[in-house]
């Protein structure tokens, strides 16, 4: 059987010191193989932004054990653990976090940069992935020209131009309509159908039904995890993700 993409085992992160230290996560042990689309979902205040931060190698855990790939990541220094953030991992985040100033093909490239690619090719590279996510006639408009929706696309390519390994996305849709963040959802579905492995945080019941598994935090420890047998199937009918090459590959 394959090793799982993600697994921790009795993982903590605590915030403070002494009787006002909180433990944000508190024993979470869980396992994500390679071509999954989990949503891991709980109340405010349940550990799942800690939890996908730990696991974006954002922050560090304060015990346990976070394996990406079978590697301890947790134990690693500062230098290598940023080099794996920036060579294995893709995010999404709610707000987007896009360059006001820039055109979206040099916010999506620019991974690239950290990543030494030269000018043309990153810029290349990235028009490439635009269009793939239905961008492609609006490469030189900044992210004040687009909507929300083309907006996050913009944020998904960005988190796709170094064909990462796992995709992290935090509450993706939180900001959009539900016709645009269904849309997003398709853009999802259609990534993990060419071997991306997706890991969602969201606190919308909807939209973790357009996953393949769902785990449920409460109060920093894994209340349940349930598999969909049925995901919702989600249309993105101007996105053609097939004109990418498969995650994980050069």
């Amino acid at each position: 059987m394959d090793a799982p993409v993600i697994r921790t085992k009795s993982l903590r992160k605590v915030y403070g010191e002494g009787p006002a230290s909180v433990a944000a996560l508190d024993g979470v042990d869980i396992e994500v193989m390679a071509g999954e689309f989990v949503s891991i979902m709980g109340a405010s205040g349940s550990g799942k932004t800690t939890l996908l931060h730990v696991l974006g190698c954002l922050h560090r855990p304060t015990s346990g054990v976070y394996e990406l790939e079978g590697v301890d990541v947790s134990s690693l220094d500062d230098e290598s653990m940023s080099a794996v953030r920036n060579r294995k991992l893709g995010f999404v985040f709610q707000s987007y976090n896009l360059l006001p100033q820039a055109d979206i093909v040099d916010n999506a490239a620019l991974p690239l940069v950290y990543a030494g690619v030269p000018p043309a090719e990153r810029r290349r590279r990235a028009a490439a992935v635009l269009a793939a996510l239905g961008l492609g006639d609006r490469l030189r408009h900044k992210p004040g020209e687009l909507s929300g929706g083309q907006c996050q696309r913009v944020a998904i390519a960005r988190a796709m131009v170094t064909r990462p390994s796992l995709l992290l996305a935090d509450e993706p849709t939180g900001n959009l309509d539900s016709r645009t963040g269904v849309e997003i959802m398709g853009i999802f579905q259609k990534l993990n159908g060419i071997g991306a492995t997706i890991v969602q945080v969201t606190h919308d019941p909807e939209k973790i039904r357009y996953s393949t598994r769902i785990i449920r935090l409460r109060d920093g420890r894994v209340e349940s995890v349930e598999t969909v047998r049925e995901p919702l199937k989600a249309a993105a009918p101007d996105v053609d993700i097939e004109m990418l090459p498969p995650p994980g590959r050069a």
